[in-house]
């Protein structure tokens, strides 16, 4: 038996370098989420940052349900 050891090392870091990605997406979708707008802040512009944060957390999790969707059709093609 004969292990390709780059190959291996290859594997692995790509796959430590796409969880870190996605673990990071998905935190910043959290956050993103979670945001809530200042008690003392005015109407206007506390409105204008909570929908920019709430857009930017759904982009995040979009992009993360593409990249499980792709790896599941890596796997199943």
């Amino acid at each position: 038996m004969n292990i390709d050891w780059a190959a291996l090392g290859t594997v692995f870091g790509v796959s430590l370098v796409t969880t870190v990605a996605l673990v990071g997406l998905f935190t910043l979708g959290i956050v993103g989420l979670s945001k809530q707008p200042e008690p003392a802040a005015q109407g206007g512009r506390a409105g204008a940052s909570l929908r920019l944060a709430r857009a930017g957390a759904y982009v995040c999790f979009g992009l993360c349900a593409a990249a499980v969707a792709y790896g599941i059709y890596l796997i199943v093609a």
